[in-house]
Formats: C-alpha cells, structure tokens, sequence
C-alpha cells in the first residue's frame, strides 16, 4: 500500500506573539509554549495533553524536564494550570492531566515589566544607601 494515497492531516494555523521573544525564556519552555498553542482548542484557549504527550510530540524525555518547563510559562505568565480529576469504572478517582489555559500575551507582558520595575528600584535603594554609607565613612558591602 503506497502512503501516498492517504490523506494529509489538514495543518492547523495559529501563530506565536512577536512579544514572546522579550520574555527571556528558554528554548524547550518556547518549544512547549508552542505545543500547547498547536493543541489548544481556539475558542477556549485550553488543552490537556499531559506531560508524556508534550515530551513524546517535542522528544524530551524525562517528564521532569517538561514539568520544568511547564512551570517557566506559569512563571512568566503564559500559561495557567489547573489539576483534573479522572473517575475509574471502579468508582475511584485519580489525579487526570492538567488543564492548560492559555493567558493573553498582554498578561505576560505586563508581569514582565512590572518585574524589570521591582528589579529597578530595588538596584537604585541600593545605590542610595551605598551613597549614604560613603558619606559616613562607611565601607558598602558588595552585593551578593
């Protein structure tokens, strides 16, 4: 049987934010981002792969590492996650996969400055009271 008879999977447009790229994430973080993204259903913006899924379709292979990964998007606002529960045939339950939903780039974007300004201010209290300890004939301790 020839493989070219078969019909193609249709490919499933969507695209990743220019903004994405001043995030400062790593590259397997951007990879996952972009699994979820191909995955996700486009009307509520979640999925629910779980981590053997997204590190069998990206070849990492420890669950670990994605779970790694997974927590960076959370980090930086891409992503939210959510537990799932699965009921058994017997009755019981058991933990199921996360539900990812995808946050609006404005979201991240925003953590993102608002940690860049936090990070501002506290490096100018520093240099005030590295300021003031000279004035005093005090020695500023470096910063670790």
């Amino acid at each position: 049987m020839l493989y070219s008879n078969l019909p193609k999977p249709k490919p499933r447009r969507y695209s990743i934010p220019n903004e994405i790229m001043i995030l400062g994430i790593s590259a397997g973080a951007l990879a996952v981002y972009n699994y979820l993204l191909y995955v996700e259903d486009r009307k509520t913006y979640q999925c629910y792969p779980s981590y053997k899924t997204i590190g069998k379709a990206l070849k990492i292979k420890s669950k670990g590492t994605v779970a790694k990964y997974v927590r960076e998007l959370e980090d930086k606002c891409l992503i939210y996650t959510e537990p799932t529960e699965v009921i058994l045939k017997d009755g019981k339950k058991r933990n199921g996969n996360l539900k990812y939903t995808i946050r609006p780039i404005q979201d991240a974007l925003e953590h993102f400055y608002h940690e860049q300004m936090q990070e501002n201010a506290l490096a100018m209290q520093r240099e005030k009271v590295a300021e003031l300890l000279k004035e005093n004939g005090l020695t500023p301790v470096p910063a670790a």
